[in-house]
């Protein structure tokens, strides 16, 4: 069972301009060529923030409107936010707040034995950093730059650095990265990859 960041960025490093849209990623490549359908397939648990959540109920689930979609999610899904978000009927959405170790635990039961994907944004993932939750981050970079916006991952992880597993082109739009995350070294200890025997 593996923490996973899975998303995609600008090449500067966003994954969303400042007002949160996403129509600059759209154009560069198609979702059915990236690594998504594999990863897609193993997660058991989802949690995202609320500006992910709210992007999705005005631009996917569009309640209210004829031209509303569904849920795409079947697996259970923790939203986190400080102000009250409207459910979606018939999604297994949570909403919780505050501490993201005690969800992060009850996250792993509800995957049984499959991944967590960590949807986004970046401040919510790196709370996931913080507590040494987060295993892996892929990321999708594409090929324009937005000057700004919301950051990939505002957190400095420095030392241990993060290991770059495997990198691929998908067609011009993208470079795929893949990363683990290895553990902070404890005091008289070298750091540990989640992979390595000793994680």
């Amino acid at each position: 069972m593996t923490t996973q960041y899975y998303t995609a960025s600008s090449l500067d490093g966003f994954i969303a301009t400042p007002d949160d849209s996403l129509e600059w990623l759209f154009p560069l490549g198609d979702i059915a060529d990236t690594s998504y359908p594999q990863f897609f397939a193993r997660v058991g648990a989802l949690a995202m923030g609320s500006a992910t959540y709210q992007w999705m109920l005005d631009h996917v689930v569009k309640p209210g409107s004829p031209h509303g979609g569904k849920w795409p999610y079947e697996q259970p899904t923790w939203v986190f936010s400080s102000r009250e978000l409207p459910p979606i009927p018939g999604a297994d959405i949570r909403f919780a707040s505050g501490d993201v170790r005690p969800v992060h635990a009850a996250m792993q039961e509800a995957a049984g034995g499959r991944n967590v994907w960590l949807v986004g944004g970046g401040g919510l993932v790196g709370q996931f950093h913080d507590a040494g939750l987060l295993d892996e981050i892929i990321v999708q970079v594409g090929s324009v730059t937005l000057g700004a916006g919301k950051p990939l991952l505002p957190r400095m992880i420095t030392s241990p650095p993060l290991k770059l597993v495997s990198a691929r082109q998908v067609g011009t739009g993208f470079a795929e990265l893949r990363y683990e995350v290895p553990r902070p070294p404890s005091p008289g200890r070298p750091p540990v990859a989640p992979g390595d025997p000793a994680a």
